[in-house]
């Protein structure tokens, strides 16, 4: 087992840097628990980019359902991150509904569909990055005041995370900026995908990030009621106002936005340091 668990560290750490960072300030026996969590996640974000067509991506994802419920074909075993994710299910205690939610969400990437409101994109944002981010404060020990915070820190983190992947999404033609918001100011889907930038694209893209700024507001409020040993489930949230400051001076809209590495490390650092100051 513990072959499997180094796999899943090396995973996230070439695949989600902040969450891995954050993951190490975790006690050494609970973090291994927290990269199984995070290197199911990665492996379900990139079906669509390793399916390129919905039915695979499907079966793929059914595949992991099946591996909750018991019911997968084939040597689950064989799978590392698989056998890692049952044994910190079955260590920590841990329920298997949030994890069929946050696979059922992810489908929603497999097809072109675009995100219809403000609404749908926190339900996608909780069952995502919110299932995350409550599942390893249960696995730090966490009760329901670390738990309930996840609900603010998740929106923040997913809308931000959309923004700086805004570019890459429209090329795969996914549309995670709401079809309300977009209306609200006047901009067309085909627009964006003919990458027509605007003032009212613009004022669309400003008000979804002044969205993320509030939802990190109320996470800032709410990390005062988060114990210290729960923050590494929340630290890669740390980042949040660094992007959104980032994306604030962003002169093309269809332009890649970089944040340096050294700079997000040092951010989590701080973050960990002075918790729960953010």
């Amino acid at each position: 087992m513990q072959d499997s668990y180094a796999h899943c560290e090396a995973v996230v750490r070439a695949a989600d840097k902040d969450r891995f960072l954050g993951a190490l300030f975790a006690p050494a026996e609970q973090r291994w628990h927290l990269y199984a969590l995070y290197a199911f996640n990665s492996e379900i974000v990139r079906v669509r980019e390793l399916a390129h067509e919905a039915l695979p991506g499907e079966i793929r994802l059914q595949w992991w359902r099946d591996v909750l419920g018991g019911e997968a074909r084939g040597e689950v075993s064989a799978n590392p991150i698989a056998a890692a994710l049952l044994d910190t299910i079955s260590t920590c205690g841990l329920s298997l509904d949030p994890l069929i939610r946050l696979i059922d969400a992810h489908a929603f990437d497999l097809y072109d569909d675009a995100m219809a409101t403000l609404a749908d994109l926190d339900t996608y944002a909780r069952d995502t990055d919110g299932t995350l981010m409550s599942l390893a404060a249960r696995v730090l020990g966490g009760d329901e005041a670390a738990t309930g915070a996840a609900a603010n820190a998740c929106v923040a983190y997913a809308v931000t995370s959309r923004l700086r992947s805004f570019p890459a999404d429209v090329a795969r033609r996914q549309m995670f900026v709401p079809l309300e918001l977009l209306d609200r100011h006047g901009v067309a889907r085909v627009a964006i995908e003919a990458h027509q930038d605007s003032p009212e694209l613009r004022a669309a893209l400003a008000e979804m990030r002044a969205y993320a700024e509030r939802a990190f507001a109320a996470f800032r409020h709410a990390a005062t009621d988060i114990p210290e040993r729960c923050a590494p489930a929340f630290l890669a949230a740390a980042v949040v106002p660094a992007w959104l400051a980032k994306l604030d001076r962003v002169a093309d809209p269809f332009g890649t936005v970089e944040l340096p590495q050294w700079r997000r490390q040092w951010i989590i650092w701080r973050a960990a340091r002075r918790w729960p100051r953010l």
